[in-house]
């Protein structure tokens, strides 16, 4: 626990705060007047959903019977299949349309959106090139970016493979991606699929020790 007047101690939650909060000003600013209280609670619930549904562990993720990644709201509701796929697609228009839940979705997606780059950026270092990282290698684990993902999911990926270039960089990989189906002792029920990416669609987790 922080001591009183000591916020700067909670860096880790205080960034994620902030970011929230910012982006949902902005979105209630600019259409926040086609909400009613009931909406507004809805789109707050619908909000605390997304922040909640990041992961929080990767142990145990180089394995091919390994689990889902634990996220905030496994520990809020002590379910492993919390969250469903948003019910359709929802465009700008939905903002206006005279299903008031439709508004709500277009809303959530706009945030899910945003609060997403937001925080894969956080996870990446930002910094001028003056200095060498090492390379992304066999085993590393990282986020998959994929503008094509529903809302609230995540996907995790295993580097299987890195060769580097004849610069000696690694500018693609290899990875495998799970399926998330789970049969009901929480096990994956189809086999992992290896997929070929540039190092830029990769955010890295946490890097293998070397032998």
């Amino acid at each position: 626990m922080n001591p009183p007047s000591a916020s700067h101690r909670g860096g880790v939650w205080e960034r994620q705060i902030r970011s929230f909060h910012a982006i949902l000003c902005a979105l209630l600013q600019s259409s926040g007047q086609q909400l009613d209280d009931e909406l507004l609670r809805t789109f707050m619930y619908e909000a605390e959903a997304i922040v909640n549904s990041r992961p929080l562990t990767t142990d145990k993720l180089t394995t091919l019977s390994s689990q889902e990644p634990l996220t905030p709201d496994h520990l809020l509701t002590m379910k492993s299949n919390v969250l469903l796929p948003p019910p359709g697609d929802f465009k700008r228009a939905d903002l206006y349309s005279r299903k008031r839940w439709r508004r709500v979705q277009h809303l959530a997606n706009d945030f899910w959106n945003r609060w997403k780059k937001d925080f894969l950026q956080s996870l990446q270092e930002h910094q001028k090139w003056n200095h060498v990282h090492p390379n992304i290698q066999t085993n590393d684990i990282a986020l998959l970016k994929d503008d094509n993902l529903p809302r609230n999911e995540w996907q995790l990926a295993r580097v299987v493979e890195a060769e580097p270039d004849s610069d000696g960089l690694v500018q693609k990989v290899k990875i495998t991606v799970a399926d998330r189906s789970l049969d009901q002792s929480g096990q994956r029920v189809k086999p992992p699929c290896v997929l070929e990416r540039p190092i830029q669609k990769l955010v890295l987790l946490v890097a293998c020790e070397s032998s």
